[in-house]
């Protein structure tokens, strides 16, 4: 039989956004394929360096909508470096919190979405319903269950609300209990595990060659995670460990990075308690934010989705020279004609819905 191209996208379920992946097959093995970007790209950075410093956590938090709250902050944090601004310490507890917040929040939007891939329309709803708890949480501090703009330069907008630590708590102990849930409905199902294990594999030494970050990096037991490894805010002093899934037998596929964000949720947990346990009372926003800055700065962090980097360069006015976005899903995407290769049409759902995509922050 002669190989053929088939075009997936940009409409279809398997994109969870707007792009195309083509593949080439030789029956039903796949033996390339040809992702193409770029239909959702809106401009963001060149949008950026019209406007001023302050003004592009409006644009910041739309890069993901799965994980806004992330994305602001790198943004932040490459700003105040750039302008020398120190954040007090309560501010970086509770920004601390927020992103462990979005990070549960994205990884069950992901998981929600990634069932359907595998036929299992009811663990969409359960994921879902649970990712509502933690955008009811999301939203208390800053108005907003969606894009937050809650992280400031210099802060956060305003100080978390009366009855927040306990509200969170009872509703960490739920959800510590549907975690449960998820091991007997997914992670001991025949079915599931059929689908996502040796399935979509690549290796530690590949997955580093690729630059693919993140869980999915973590998936082939790499120890790496930014916010140990190039720290910022408050987790030096938060005691947490990296999630990642040891070298064996079915490591690096499908199911080995669905674990790993199961963990991811598990340790979330943790960071959050322990960050109300030694939280400090004090301000919340800098006194001494300035309008210009001058210079270059970089800064990167750990988004739900891999490495995020943001590169400003000021030239003294109150608007960046030049403002540079590093998504980790450019990176993973591109990478994908050397993951799916020698696989089945039938796995490629199943193989890009584990990756957890997001075309937002991709495309830019």
């Amino acid at each position: 039989m002669a190989e053929m191209w088939i075009s997936m996208g940009p409409q279809h379920p398997m994109t969870h956004g707007l792009w195309t992946l083509k593949v080439k097959v030789d029956g039903e093995t796949i033996v390339d394929a040809d992702p193409e970007l770029g239909y959702l790209h809106r401009s963001v950075e060149k949008m950026g360096e019209r406007r001023k410093y302050f003004m592009n956590t409006t644009l910041t938090d739309r890069l993901c909508y799965a994980s806004s709250t992330t994305w602001t902050h790198c943004y932040a944090l490459s700003v105040e470096e750039l302008m020398d601004v120190e954040v007090p310490q309560r501010a970086q507890y509770i920004r601390t919190i927020m992103l462990e917040l979005q990070r549960l929040a994205s990884h069950l939007m992901w998981a929600g979405a990634y069932m359907p891939d595998l036929g299992h329309i009811t663990g969409a709803l359960y994921f879902w319903r649970d990712r509502e708890l933690f955008l009811n949480l999301l939203e208390l501090p800053s108005g907003s269950r969606l894009l937050y703009n809650y992280i400031r330069i210099g802060g956060v907008k305003r100080d978390l609300p009366d009855g927040f630590e306990e509200k969170t708590e009872r509703i960490l102990k739920l959800f510590e209990q549907r975690l449960d849930e998820y091991a007997d409905l997914f992670e001991n199902s025949k079915i599931f595990r059929m689908r996502t294990e040796d399935v979509g594999k690549f290796t530690a030494s590949q997955a580093q060659n690729l630059g693919i970050t993140g869980p999915n990096l973590r998936g082939c037991g790499t120890k790496f995670d930014l916010r140990e490894h190039d720290t910022y805010e408050i987790y030096e002093e938060i005691d947490w460990e990296i999630q990642t899934r040891e070298a064996g037998p079915g490591y690096g596929d499908c199911f080995s990075r669905y674990m790993v964000r199961i963990d991811e949720m598990k340790e979330s947990i943790s960071i959050i308690r322990d960050c109300f346990k030694k939280m400090p009372s004090g301000p919340t926003m800098a006194s001494n934010v300035p309008v210009r800055a001058t210079g270059e700065a970089f800064r990167r962090t750990e988004d739900p989705r891999g490495e995020a980097l943001m590169y400003v360069v000021g030239d003294g006015s109150d608007r960046p020279y030049r403002w540079k976005i590093k998504s980790p899903m450019f990176t993973t995407i591109s990478a994908c004609p050397y993951y799916l290769k020698g696989y089945k049409v039938a796995d490629i759902p199943a193989i890009m819905g584990s990756i957890d995509i997001c075309i937002g922050e991709t495309d830019k």
